[in-house]
């Protein structure tokens, strides 16, 4: 087995910065969600990504693929939602084993009051902490790693 390439002390600083701004900021951000909506991250991350659907409404299998999230694990916080009022379950009419997620007027009432809170607590955590140039070198990192992610998915 070759050598492990070890990070150097900037590099290692980099990845468990990274590392601890994850942890602290998704709590944070969290806390904030959960105080000023009664949303949970998973509760937000599905109505707002049906919000931005047409019509509020897709394929459960879908939604699951967009999310990077097993059929599984959206089916129980589907469960868990509806009960609550924010999305209603329909049989696909394309398939009578798939099934529809929509948003409900609750829940779409539900994310546009919670979007604005939301988008404030990410610039107060966050984005308003950052110079433009450091937003736009975040932006083109991001985008290299997720691009290399991706494509490491999908081989």
């Amino acid at each position: 087995m070759d050598e492990p390439r070890w990070l150097n002390s900037d590099e290692d600083r980099a990845w468990r910065g990274y590392r601890r701004l994850s942890l602290l900021l998704g709590r944070q951000l969290a806390r904030d969600l959960v105080a000023d909506s009664n949303l949970s991250e998973a509760d937000y991350d599905v109505l707002s990504n049906l919000g931005e659907t047409p019509g509020g409404r897709i394929r459960l299998t879908d939604l699951a693929a967009h999310m990077r999230w097993s059929p599984s694990r959206l089916s129980h916080q589907v469960a868990r939602m509806r009960q609550r009022g924010l999305v209603t379950r329909e049989a696909s009419p394309d398939d009578g084993r798939g099934s529809v997620i929509v948003l409900s007027d609750e829940g779409r009432r539900t994310i546009e009051e919670a979007a604005p809170r939301h988008v404030e607590s990410v610039r107060r955590h966050f984005i308003d902490l950052l110079t433009p140039a450091q937003v736009q070198a975040l932006a083109a990192l991001s985008d290299t790693v997720v691009e290399h992610l991706v494509k490491a998915e999908s081989e």
